[in-house]
């Protein structure tokens, strides 16, 4: 058995932003390429999870696909519209000694976040009640929560936060 992996999440219908999320570019590259690139930068495999087990449930369906099938121990989940995240935060969520805990710039659980394996129970009653928010999900874990500045979960799922994301990247370094 893996000890981990890394699983974006590719398969939402963006129905916000009016078009596909992970092909939007961003400096040259997809925003499913950045947030590829920089989870490949860590020690962990990584999966793209298009398609979801049980469709139209928001981010659930895909983390219940990705615990389903993973053959790792903990998963390390990532949205494709946040291209900021960066490669420290990655590393300190792998080395966490808690088995789930969420990213957090206001108090309120998001993306990036870690699960044990086990936590698969909890997706399914979360799929059933139906309660399909990763807030909700963190709450029913019972995960720890980890201060993170918010200019690294920013994420895009609007033309206005589209548009501020070319914004703030024009003001990064070259890479």
């Amino acid at each position: 058995m893996l000890t981990g992996e890394i699983c974006i999440l590719a398969g939402g219908l963006s129905t916000r932003m009016g078009r596909n999320k992970a092909r939007l570019r961003l400096r040259g590259k997809t925003l499913l390429r950045h947030i590829h690139e920089t989870a490949r930068s860590t020690s962990w495999p990584v999966r793209i999870i298009r398609r979801d087990l049980v469709p139209r449930c928001g981010p659930l369906g895909g983390i219940y696909t990705a615990l389903k099938t993973s053959k790792a121990g903990r998963v390390l989940f990532l949205a494709c519209d946040m291209p900021f995240v960066s490669v420290d935060l990655l590393e300190w969520l792998i080395t966490s000694p808690a088995p789930k805990v969420f990213a957090t710039s206001d108090g309120k659980a998001g993306f990036p976040f870690l699960l044990a394996r086990d936590a698969l129970p909890i997706v399914e009653k979360q799929l059933a009640i139906p309660q399909y928010s990763v807030q909700a999900l963190a709450e029913a874990c019972h995960a720890a929560l980890l201060q993170t500045p918010s200019s690294f979960l920013f994420n895009i799922n609007t033309p206005g936060e589209w548009q501020r994301a070319q914004n703030i990247s024009q003001n990064l370094p070259v890479q």
